[in-house]
């Protein structure tokens, strides 16, 4: 499909570069939700900040553009899908810290 654009007046290039700029950021986001799908909440992802060591961390939480990644630390990071990797998880035998919750039922609770 070829649009020629001299032959187009002022407000009609105006409202292509409307439908222009609109359709790029539904891909954009089309492409970072499909991305994002590919990790799960609770999962432990890396990646690595612009001049700083690199982060660990679980994703907690799916918004719009990014994924919400808590590190051990406590830090809170909003990162772009296409950044992240999945973290290597040790199997050593020990639960890790932070990773396991110990669930004690109430005494003379039914």
């Amino acid at each position: 499909m070829h649009i020629d654009i001299d032959r187009l007046t002022e407000p009609e290039l105006i409202d292509l570069n409307h439908r222009v700029v609109a359709r790029l950021k539904f891909l954009r986001q089309l492409h970072a939700h499909t991305t994002m799908l590919e990790f799960r909440i609770g999962e432990r992802v890396r990646f690595y900040p612009k001049g700083r060591a690199p982060v660990e961390g679980m994703i907690t939480r799916y918004n719009r553009k990014t994924v919400t990644v808590v590190t051990d630390a406590g830090q809170t990071w909003n990162v772009a899908p296409e950044l992240l990797e999945r973290a290597v998880v040790e199997t050593s035998g020990m639960p890790q810290a932070g990773n396991v919750v110990v669930l004690h039922p109430e005494k003379g609770r039914r």
